[in-house]
């Protein structure tokens, strides 16, 4: 499995808006040295804050990719030179992994205007300027690449990869004491750096505060525009006295886009979590050891007005002997424990927490939570086993690494001895419960939990995995396997099989704080934290590396909207305030402050923008207009205290709230976004049973288990199109993957009063990047589904064509076969199909063909992300209020309507309630259904509800959804796309009316 990278929606905002705000090229600049080869061209507006960009995006939602391809789209304006700055080596690592793995270069190779481009990395290290060559002192060889490089190679990105501990006045790139030049004089590396006029930019910019020598320090680099990309932005300080207030320092006062944690947990672009903790005795919950104060030297503790002071070395363990272990006090710069915990005033330490009892209880949680999920994502029920499975990891941060490795004189840690022994007792459990399965998919997941044990209990286990920055480079094969899958195999983690088809078990992973930024995989669905991370770290960071959405099997992205995913997050009772205090940071990224006394600009400006996605002709006259004909605001725009609204008085707010729910879903996470202990169980919607067996006629129909049968002559035309394809009549999709290499060499002229730099391109030898033909036919049937005899008969003749050049034979030509071919493929067969109906029924979310019955409850989240707390409808599908709703507009405009009489029943339809499937794999369901009964007769109106600004794929679902609801149209189903609320209530009147 290769992961796929997707183009998300956020993702083309967050690029256009970038692109949007960048001023360009300065084509009328004078400069002698404006075609300096060495350097970027001139910037408009070079080296002004003015022109510098900020991106606000929350950890998960793929930001390096995004500052990837603005790399890209700036190279279309020939900038060819950029520096990325990170705060960590771990960062700079992950960085690394994404720019030169072959899944983002596959990718990116694809789009237009990228075909031939691809990014070199030079990543440069501290210790890379201490190194000396015969006596002689050299600039590292990744630096002199870089700097060296130029823009003759039209088809090369060069990024200078550095973190902040490059940035220090002690570092190497500030010395001017080497041996060697660069530029043909430049001895000083940063100088050579600043000669280049990079575009710089900045990962995690709360890390460089303008006023920090960091940033100072990037300034020294001269680039013209530099770029910050992060979830959280340094602050300063605006006014004087009591007009003093902090405020985010942004370049422009304001992000060019931003995507804030709010949006990111109710759009579904992250995980939803769950936080878990075991509980302790109440006598133990009260026995707490407080930080007064600490020093480097010193740490002092208070219990009940007593003071306990300890010093550097002394142990946990002399101010209470129920703090086990070999816990002390190492103090230093960070403050920390020996178990890594940063001590700061007011944290607060529980004796209980540190038992190694409880740290079991804490693991044997975690293991129940890696199972649950496990289970749902290997069987995937809700498809009946037929969606591919997704490979489920979870993460423990644990004290130290003995408690892992064992010392010197054990072969094993405590914790790897208990986690071993939990697990075993977990497997075997769930091994007997799958022992008599029939269906296919139980016996394939029972095969893997026997692996899992055969594995777990052999000499050299592959279940568990650990890292600890201090054992890389060791001489230990298991340990560098170990390390080696955690850091550098995130596509083996993800896949079930090796290539031998042997099971790949290894899927729990073990570290102390090591992995907590810059290191990600995608399908991590548990955190365990056996230590507290100490209060003020932030909670969005600690949960970070369990955010992002999960791929499946086949390596693509899994959307919320197709496959709710959650992350099991384990914390210690000391740290139960958790779930809230992440709800309130998540809450105070807020782009607006609401005032519940007065409508302020901000609240109005934001009414507005999210109105205007929908209805281009909304502004704030008109929503002025609206809310003083309701009697909601005064002429000064403060809300009115009392206020009618469907029949109930409330508070001009509350009333502005209610109907222009906007407001609060751009400015609070929503309900089961997060969850505590206390609410684990998903929030749950109940079936208005009644109204729901109106529809049962229907939907017996709907459970029949349908297939796409495609015409006759398919096949002929699939053949045709890959007849067609391989002839490659415009000469770009057999293609070759040779890299180049530029040679360049310091000449005099013949006078020998200057030097110029000679410069020659060529390719290395024999490198060019190839593919087994028998594994390129293997991922050209899985890609295309076509016969592997006319793919086999094409390529020979292809291969023929181009003079037996084997070399033709790479990822890049198969991937723009598959590619074109199925683009071709789709829109030729997109109506040369048919449903044919099977002798079986199939369950979905809301109906069991067992039981022949609906079932009594769904999550919420399958009807909608937003609620809304609309009035009791005794037509409505479900038990109100609240109603659920995934847009405003139409879906809750949809809901709030009254109907007539000859509407029965009607409501928002679950995902995976009806499951088309579709042409081109996967299923679909439609939005709504109406139930409408004029005399007699009964119709029944299916809506799928669009925006406006329909997006790329709207059509293809629209054609699938009218091929299968047509060929009902003899049961009186209609189906229509809608964009708005009156467009629905006019066909219900056109149906009511029989006129359709």
């Amino acid at each position: 499995m290769k992961i796929q990278l997707e183009k998300l929606p956020h993702q083309v905002q967050a690029n256009k808006a970038i692109m949007d705000s960048f001023y360009g090229v300065d084509y009328a600049s004078k400069s002698p040295d404006a075609n300096y080869i060495y350097s970027n061209p001139l910037l408009k507006y070079r080296y002004e804050d003015k022109a510098n960009i900020d991106v606000k995006m929350e950890t998960g939602t793929g930001k390096t990719f995004v500052y990837t391809q603005m790399m890209y789209e700036m190279h279309k304006q020939g900038i060819f030179k950029f520096v990325i700055v990170v705060p960590t080596p771990s960062i700079k690592a992950g960085a690394k992994s994404f720019l030169t793995s072959d899944y983002a270069k596959n990718y990116f190779s694809t789009l237009s205007g990228y075909e031939n481009v691809s990014i070199q990395v030079d990543d440069i290290n501290a210790g890379d300027f201490r190194s000396k060559n015969n006596g002689r002192k050299n600039f590292p060889p990744n630096l002199s690449e870089f700097i060296e490089a130029t823009s003759q190679n039209k088809n090369q990105i060069q990024v200078l990869l550095i973190n902040s501990g490059m940035l220090s006045k002690n570092s190497g790139i500030f010395k001017d004491d080497y041996d060697q030049t660069l530029l043909g004089g430049e001895t000083s590396p940063i100088k050579a750096i600043a000669a280049t006029r990079p575009v710089v930019i900045i990962d995690e910019p709360h890390r460089f505060p303008r006023n920090k020598t960091s940033y100072k320090s990037i300034l020294q680099m001269k680039p013209q525009l530099i770029v910050r990309f992060g979830a959280t932005f340094p602050e300063t300080t605006k006014g004087r006295g009591k007009n003093k207030e902090t405020i985010h320092d942004y370049y422009r006062g304001k992000p060019q886009f931003e995507l804030n944690s709010i949006d990111s947990f109710n759009q579904g672009l992250i995980k939803e979590i769950d936080i878990n903790y075991p509980d302790i005795p109440e006598q133990d919950a009260k026995d707490i050891f407080k930080v007064k104060s600490v020093k480097s030297s010193e740490a002092v503790f208070n219990q009940n007005g007593k003071e306990y002071v300890l010093n550097k070395n002394d142990f946990l363990s002399d101010l209470s002997s129920r703090f086990t272990g070999s816990i002390s006090y190492v103090g230093g710069t960070n403050k920390e424990l020996s178990n890594g915990l940063e001590l700061s005033k007011g944290m607060q330490l529980i004796p209980g927490t540190f038992t190694q009892s409880y740290q079991d209880e804490v693991i044997s949680e975690a293991i129940d939570r890696h199972f649950e999920a496990e289970e749902k994502n290997f069987l995937r029920e809700d498809t009946d086993g037929l969606a591919p499975r997704i490979k489920t990891l979870s993460l423990f941060f644990i004290d130290s690494k003995e408690s892992l490795r064992g010392n010197d004189d054990e072969e094993k840690g405590w914790l790897a001895k208990s986690f071993e022994k939990l697990l075993t007792q977990k497997l075997e459990k769930l091994i007997k419960k799958y022992k008599l399965s029939i269906d296919d998919r139980e016996k394939e997941y029972q095969s893997f939990l026997k692996a899992t044990l055969h594995d777990l209990k052999s000499d050299n286990q592959k279940v568990y995995a650990g890292y600890f920055s201090e054992e890389r480079g060791s001489g230990e094969e298991a340990i560098q396997e170990e390390v080696n899958d955690i850091l550098n195999s995130k596509e083996r983690l993800l896949n079930f099989k090796d290539k031998d088809g042997n099971w790949i078990t290894r899927r729990f992973l073990f570290s102390k704080w090591t992995l907590r930024e810059g290191w990600d995989n995608p399908n991590i669905f548990v955190i365990a934290k056996l230590r507290t991370s100490g209060s003020e770290n932030s909670k969005i960071q600690e949960v970070g590396r369990g955010l992002r959405l999960p791929v499946d099997e086949t390596g693509h992205r899994l959307q919320q909207s197709e496959y709710e995913s959650r992350l099991s997050f384990l914390i210690g009772y000391d740290e139960k305030e958790f779930a809230k205090k992440l709800v309130d940071e998540v809450n105070s990224d807020s782009p607006v402050v609401l005032n519940n006394e007065k409508l302020t600009q901000e609240m109005i400006d934001l009414i507005v923008k999210q109105k205007q996605r929908n209805d281009q002709s909304f502004n704030e006259e008109k929503l002025l207009s609206d809310l003083d004909s309701r009697g909601i605001i005064n002429r000064l725009n403060e809300f009115k205290e009392d206020v009618e609204l469907d029949g109930k008085k409330i508070s001009g707010y509350e009333a502005l709230l209610s109907i222009y729910p906007e407001i609060n879903e751009k400015t609070l996470v929503q309900s089961g976004k997060i969850r505590d202990k206390g609410s684990r169980v998903s929030t749950k919607v109940k079936l208005n049973k009644e109204n729901w067996n109106q529809l049962k006629d229907l939907w017996k129909q709907l459970s029949k288990k349908k297939m796409i049968s495609f015409d006759e002559d398919v096949n002929g035309i699939a053949e045709s199109i890959a007849n067609d394809v391989f002839k490659d009549t415009e000469n770009n999709i057999f293609v070759l993957q040779k890299p180049e290499v530029i040679n360049q060499s310091i000449d005099m002229n013949k006078e020998k009063t200057s030097t110029f730099v000679n410069e020659t391109k060529s390719d290395f030898n024999n490198s060019y990047i190839t593919m087994k033909y028998g594994e390129f036919l293997k991922q050209l049937t899985l890609g295309t589904d076509l016969p592997l005899s006319i793919i086999n008969r094409n390529m020979i003749e292809a291969i023929k064509r181009l003079g037996n050049d084997t070399n033709y034979i790479n990822e890049r030509t198969l991937s723009n076969i598959i590619k074109e071919f199925n683009r071709r493929f789709n829109n030729r067969v997109r109506n040369s199909y048919s449903y044919v109906p099977l002798d079986f029924k199939s369950s979905t979310s809301i109906y069991n063909d067992k039981d022949d019955e609906f079932v009594d409850e769904i999550s919420a989240n399958d009807i909608g992300i937003f609620s809304n707390n609309a009035l009791e409808d005794d037509k409505y599908l479900y038990d109100t209020p609240p109603i659920r709703y995934d847009s405003n507009d139409p879906e809750l405009d949809i809901l709030r309507r009254k109907y007539s009489d000859k509407v029965t029943v009607y409501g928002k339809l679950p995902k995976r309630s009806v499951k088309i499937p579709r042409y081109d794999n996967g299923t679909t369901t439609p939005d709504f259904i109406f139930r409408i009964k004029n005399d007699d007769v009964v119709k029944y109106l299916v809506i799928e509800t669009k925006a406006d600004n329909m997006r790329i794929g709207d059509e293809t679902i629209k054609s699938i959804q009218e091929k299968y609801f047509n060929e009902l149209k003899a049961s009186g189903v209609y189906y229509r796309m809608a964009t708005s609320e009156n467009e629905v209530h006019n066909l219900i009147i056109k149906i009511e009316n029989g006129e359709i």
